[in-house]
């Protein structure tokens, strides 16, 4: 079957506006983790026990994505999005001129920001358990790396939120409702 002028020639039907995306798993994924680091950051010092659970939980969630990133459908993938520093400074530098091309998974610099975060929460999640530890209980080097880690993630997360609405704006597509539904607009 073959697409001419918007409809399918074998039956004259118009192909849906949108596709899936995003699985429920890379969805449910996404919105734990917000809502789980939020949590941990808004209880840092104050409820250590609620602060600790959510460590765990984001811990968890990481352990999880890795393995979805590996055997997932197509655009959970990590070989769908991970991509060259150079593919990266590319696509920067023409989306900053406006002419990036649109990305129905991860663009290079989405790709980019997934593997930040999750080295960054991992490097946040491995030293908050390793404050827990006989080891490392009480060494004010491993809560000072702690800390700059959560809060390196935080500008992380700034910076992602800062380009889903720039993608947004440039492509002219809802991406925080495709992260909801799972669906975005289809190709061209």
């Amino acid at each position: 079957m073959t697409i001419v002028n918007e409809t399918i020639a074998a039956g004259g039907a118009t192909p849906p506006a949108t596709v899936r995306v995003w699985d429920p798993f890379v969805r449910l994924f996404h919105w734990s983790l917000v809502a789980a680091f939020a949590l941990a950051y808004a209880t840092g010092d104050e409820i250590e026990k609620v602060h600790v659970a959510a460590g765990y939980f984001i811990a968890g969630l990481l352990a999880l994505r890795i393995v979805w990133g590996f055997v997932g459908p197509r655009h959970a993938r990590f070989g769908d999005f991970v991509r060259s520093p150079r593919e990266v400074i590319a696509y920067l530098r023409d989306a900053m001129l406006f002419r990036a091309p649109r990305h129905l998974g991860h663009n290079p610099a989405g790709g980019a920001m997934v593997v930040a975060l999750i080295l960054s929460l991992a490097a946040t999640s491995l030293t908050g358990y390793l404050m827990t530890t006989d080891t490392y209980w009480g060494a004010k080097w491993i809560e000072e790396v702690h800390e700059t880690a959560a809060n390196f993630t935080l500008g992380l997360v700034l910076f992602h939120v800062l380009g889903v609405l720039f993608a947004s704006f440039e492509h002219r597509e809802n991406l925080v409702k495709a992260m909801i539904d799972g669906r975005k607009r289809r190709a061209p």
